[in-house]
């Protein structure tokens, strides 16, 4: 299951609360800038097993997807990038959890647009907190770069002097908050 221990974190599961987490990407625009988006609709959890290993798991609704433009959310939603009405979610399940200092290295399955593929998330753990009448609450960021291209995200824009409109590489930002349930 894993092969790190995360004692900061008590034993159970821990759910994200989305209201406090931000799941954003950003990908290169023209080949001189970048766009930033991010998804409003999601849910995962982790699970804090009794000798300390761990698990976790999340599911993006990508119709959710947000960069400020309706007019480029709606082009994403299609065919061309996520085709949300057929590949409606995007998952990700661990593998296994590595330390890296004080941080994490999680390691899981990533599916979008029906693809599944390995990736390896690099983890900060910010902490924990008693909350706020709630119960404990713990925090992450999390970072990652993927290729579209290898999950089947493969429209082409070239541009007439060379690049193209949308870049390959996409960089994850997660900024995570959990409840303990």
């Amino acid at each position: 299951m894993t092969t790190a221990t995360t004692t900061k974190l008590a034993a159970g599961t821990w759910n994200i609360d989305a209201s406090h987490s931000t799941l954003g990407f950003s990908v290169r625009h023209l080949m001189v800038s970048k766009v930033r988006g991010r998804f409003t609709d999601f849910s995962g959890k982790l699970v804090i097993n009794e000798d300390g290993t761990a698990s976790a798991e999340a599911e993006i609704k990508v119709a959710s997807v947000t960069t400020d433009n309706e007019q480029r959310d709606g082009h994403l939603r299609t065919a061309d990038f996520f085709h949300a009405e057929e590949f409606p979610t995007a998952t990700f399940k661990s593998t296994g959890f590595r330390v890296n200092g004080d941080d994490f290295v999680v390691d899981g399955d990533f599916t979008i647009h029906g693809v599944t593929k390995p990736v390896s998330l690099e983890v900060e753990f910010n902490g924990v907190n008693e909350g706020m009448g709630n119960g404990p609450v713990a925090g992450f960021e999390a970072k990652t770069t993927i290729n579209r291209r290898d999950f089947g995200i493969t429209i082409d824009m070239p541009l007439a002097n060379g690049g193209a409109v949308v870049g390959d590489k996409i960089n994850l930002v997660l900024e995570i908050e959990v409840a303990k349930a």
